[in-house]
């Protein structure tokens, strides 16, 4: 009798230990993460104080874009097959090209404003074949 007051008593708290111990790894885990967070801030906050700096700016308009001041002379060594030898600054790339210009877009909403819901067909996808025409 007491062997199985002692097996309900410990299968009725095995259910509330578990959840515990997953709460509880579920707090360590938030924590850890929210202590990665309160660091890449203060990097983050360090980096952007660094900007504040004249001279951090001008080294990085020399490092990043190649610039130099006014009485300076920029030279690039060219190699033997005219690459560019040494540290090369890289811009961003520029943005993406769309196929349709912005009067286009406006066109075809002028165009398509007066049509009922159930005239305008939705443009395929670049990915769908085009549908069929059963008229």
């Amino acid at each position: 009798m007491l062997l199985s007051v002692v097996l309900l008593l410990v299968g009725s708290y095995s259910a509330s230990l578990r959840a515990w111990w997953s709460a509880r790894s579920d707090i360590q885990a938030t924590e850890a993460r929210k202590v990665m967070i309160q660091n890449d801030i203060a990097d983050l906050e360090n980096e952007k104080g660094r900007y504040d700096d004249p001279a951090f700016i001008k080294a990085q308009a020399r490092q990043r874009f190649g610039w130099v001041m006014p009485g300076e002379v920029g030279y690039r060594v060219i190699g033997a097959d005219g690459a560019v030898r040494g540290d090369v600054p890289t811009l961003d790339a520029p943005p993406a090209a769309t196929s349709d210009e912005w009067y286009d877009t406006l066109w075809g909403s002028v165009a398509t404003a007066g049509k009922p819901e159930a005239d305008v067909a939705p443009a395929p996808d670049a990915d769908q074949e085009p549908l069929e025409n059963t008229e």
